[in-house]
């Protein structure tokens, strides 16, 4: 896939699903196990007695109750309406079982092998204890798991702050060890998908020291193909505003400089323009995304924030692109129709859409369905699998 068509998947499925509010230097996907244990009406930690492949069932005994319903009794044994093949567990092996009553019998739905020592079962005992609880407290808790040596525990623990919104996790960072986020973010064990969210962390709790380490990672060309570089920057410049601007603007306006991680840099900067303004100014921000407007190969993104973010006031920079090579590039005739579409009152661009009207009706038309169908689903409420 070329970059050009990259830029328009990316660009399309980001600006039609509306701004988030999470975690902005996270990636995860499916549900945390806090939220299947707030759908579970019951969830337990079980042993295969028996199981029988032609009456498609297995006898369970229940080892932990997780969470408990009264309708599940006393009772210790059941017999699952379902075969589950006991042979991958050996006589060590248990279920985690995520159930539901049916017809007044228990329903595993959801199940999954769990060694003898795993740490899940306490994991998730500690979720229901959370439940409930003030962000601050859970994302405090859920911290100390980060870097446990389960798996799966990690991973989860890391999905709750990719699904955190970021107003929690700024008013937590604060309080946060220092020390300890910096001898994760200098491991070499710590997987680059986390960097961003370490690097953000510091960015909150650390001290105007702190961002030598975190320049040193920009600087890294080893680690400037990773990701998490966008939350690094924003750490970066947390930590020093002044040297790490700088830094962001000597990026932005060098086009020799490898497009993947000025795209990083782009992102970092949508950061500070949503979130932390209070930092760099929202002028010296769009002054910055500007430098951006005589790139070929980028121009479009910097202009679709331009759009999103309603700043009108640099259209004639923007629709001056059309006399210079850059305007070339297809995409960014397309990013240029959008902005011009939506920068109501302004002379230039009514004239601009009239011509790309009389030269390709159905190419106009079809930018301003895109616009209509990216408002809708503006509107449109947060994904239920995020909840907590």
């Amino acid at each position: 896939m070329t970059r050009y068509a990259t830029a328009i998947t990316l660009g399309m499925l980001g600006l039609l699903t509306g701004s988030a509010t999470a975690c902005p230097f996270c990636a995860a996907e499916g549900q945390t196990y806090s939220t299947e244990l707030n759908e579970a009406r019951i969830v337990i930690v079980a042993r295969p007695i028996s199981a029988d492949i032609d009456k498609e069932t297995t006898e369970i005994e229940i080892e932990t109750v997780i969470k408990d319903d009264p309708s599940r009794g006393k009772k210790t044994r059941f017999v699952l309406s379902r075969y589950i093949d006991p042979t991958p567990l050996g006589t060590k092996g248990k279920f985690l079982l995520f159930c539901e009553i049916y017809k007044d019998k228990l329903d595993a739905y959801r199940g999954m092998f769990i060694k003898e020592d795993s740490k899940l079962p306490a994991y998730c005992q500690k979720l229901v204890e959370l439940k409930g609880k003030p962000a601050s407290v859970r994302l405090e808790t859920l911290f100390e798991y980060l870097d446990h040596s389960d798996l799966d525990v990690s991973g989860d623990a890391y999905k709750e702050f990719a699904y955190a919104d970021y107003k929690d996790l700024k008013a937590m960072y604060k309080g946060l060890p220092a020390e300890k986020i910096l001898k994760w973010i200098k491991s070499p064990d710590t997987p680059s998908a986390r960097m961003g969210l370490y690097a953000s962390m510091l960015g909150h709790c650390g001290k105007a020291k702190d961002a030598v380490a975190l320049r040193a990672i920009l600087d890294d060309p080893d680690r400037r193909t990773g990701s998490g570089l966008d939350g690094t920057l924003a750490g970066y410049i947390m930590l020093d505003p002044k040297a790490g601007w700088e830094y962001t603007l000597g990026v932005l306006k060098n086009s020799k400089e490898d497009f993947y991680f000025r795209y990083a840099v782009l992102r970092g900067v949508r950061f500070l323009y949503d979130y932390r303004s209070d930092l760099i100014t929202k002028k010296q921000i769009v002054d910055g995304l500007c430098m951006l407007l005589n790139q070929k190969d980028i121009a479009d993104l910097a202009i679709e924030d331009l759009r999103r973010w309603q700043h009108w006031e640099v259209a004639d920079k923007i629709l001056a692109i059309e006399k210079t090579e850059v305007y070339e590039q297809p995409i960014v005739k397309r990013s240029m129709l959008r902005y011009a579409l939506q920068c109501k009152g302004n002379a230039a661009a009514t004239a601009y859409v009239a011509s790309r009207r009389k030269a390709d009706r159905e190419s106009v038309e079809d930018a301003q369905e895109l616009l209509d169908l990216e408002t809708t689903n503006a509107k449109k409420p947060d994904d239920p699998s995020k909840k907590k």
